[in-house]
């Protein structure tokens, strides 16, 4: 019995290709294993093995030539159900899904968001397969005919359901410091890097919901999702309703890097 399938124990990882090029190869790895150590599961490939596994998964996927590579490693199996664990060899799931095309004049009118408390565990740090609140909060999203739930934990903006959020203010960008309450997100780390060589100031800081509602512009990013707009948060509009001009520059700067 795999105890990813029972309790959800299991790490995982999403590798966006562009054209047969991974973003962030490194950083994704990195993470995986840091997703490992805190969970005492056995890394069970070197990087240079998963390299060459994941490099085979693209190229057999080749039609796709933008893809999101898929990795799950779970505990293992175990002969019953028990909530401890003895060393177990990990099992490894690895997919490839199509990532569709997205034209940047069909972003400017940017997606809905809802709010929500977080209630999730003190570990949102770490990329864990069990998922069920940000898959409850998601589907929420979508029955409110949102892109995203953006949570709130004692009044602050942490993150989204599958998603960092940014929030811009006076040419200023904000968004929650990493630490337990968040996921350390790649697309964050590679938004944030873009606009520090834009000379853009950048801050890693709380943000309350008003100023969440008060801002400029709002962003969410993920490896998936890119750099996304969010005009439209609760029913309310935000600013102009519309993406604003720093997410435009800060888009341009990612999709010369998928080109790269």
């Amino acid at each position: 019995m795999d105890r990813g399938f029972l309790f959800g124990d299991g790490v995982y990882e999403v590798f966006p290709v562009y054209n047969k090029k991974i973003i962030g190869f490194e950083a994704h790895l990195s993470r995986l294993q840091d997703g490992l150590d805190a969970i005492n599961i056995k890394n069970p490939h070197s990087n240079d093995d998963w390299k060459s596994l994941i490099k085979k998964i693209i190229s057999l996927n080749i039609k796709n030539a933008n893809q999101a590579i898929y990795l799950q490693i779970s505990r293992g199996c175990d002969q019953n159900r028990k909530h401890t664990y003895d060393e177990l060899d990990p099992t490894i799931y690895i997919q490839s899904s199509l990532i569709g095309p997205r034209e940047k004049n069909s972003l400017f009118k940017g997606k809905s968001a809802i709010t929500r408390e977080d209630i999730r565990w003190l570990k949102s740090n770490t990329k864990a397969t069990s998922l069920l609140a940000n898959t409850l909060y998601a589907q929420e999203a979508k029955e409110n005919n949102a892109e995203e739930a953006i949570l709130l934990r004692d009044g602050f903006v942490t993150e989204a359901s599958s998603s960092n959020v940014f929030i811009v203010k006076d040419n200023c960008i904000y968004t929650h410091p990493k630490g337990r309450n968040i996921l350390p997100g790649i697309t964050r780390d590679i938004t944030i890097t873009l606009a520090k060589k834009l000379d853009i100031k950048v801050s890693e800081t709380l943000s309350s919901k008003k100023q969440l509602m008060e801002a400029d512009e709002v962003w969410i990013t993920s490896s998936t999702r890119e750099i996304l707009p969010i005009t439209l948060i609760d029913n309310n509009i935000i600013n102009t309703g519309l993406a604003g001009p720093i997410w435009s520059l800060i888009y341009d700067q990612y999709q010369l890097l998928k080109t790269a």
